[in-house]
């Protein structure tokens, strides 16, 4: 029987495998969401996008579902500054509405959320 918890991994993990894979397709998009203070914005992004292709993969296996889950919120609280700076740089030359940069920031708790519930067995 499927449950919708198994439902939610797998979207969960779809989430973020094609996020990853967008971080190594376009990798300049998210270059410009890292704050300035960081160093190596590429070197950053690249291992951001294998972090979350690693945790979205880890979900879908039953020996590593629950530390795949941890690993992706450590991972959303990790890049969670980028979503602040988007806000502050309005966007960072990214054609997001304001109300969009704003929304991120509440969406980044349900995601931190979402991928904690998957810790729990």
């Amino acid at each position: 029987m499927v449950t919708f918890k198994t439902v939610s991994r797998y979207v969960l993990a779809v989430l973020f495998i094609g996020a990853g894979v967008l971080h190594f397709i376009a990798p300049t998009m998210f270059v410009r969401i890292v704050p300035p203070y960081l160093p190596a914005p590429y070197l950053l992004v690249y291992l951001s996008g294998a972090a979350e292709l690693a945790g979205g993969l880890g979900l879908l296996l039953p020996a590593t579902r629950r530390l795949a889950a941890w690993g992706l919120v450590a991972l959303l609280v990790a890049v969670f500054p980028a979503n602040v700076y988007m806000l502050q740089s309005h966007g960072a030359g990214m054609p997001d509405p304001l109300w969009a940069l704003w929304l991120r920031l509440p969406l980044q708790a349900v995601l931190i959320a979402w991928a904690w519930w998957h810790t729990r067995p």
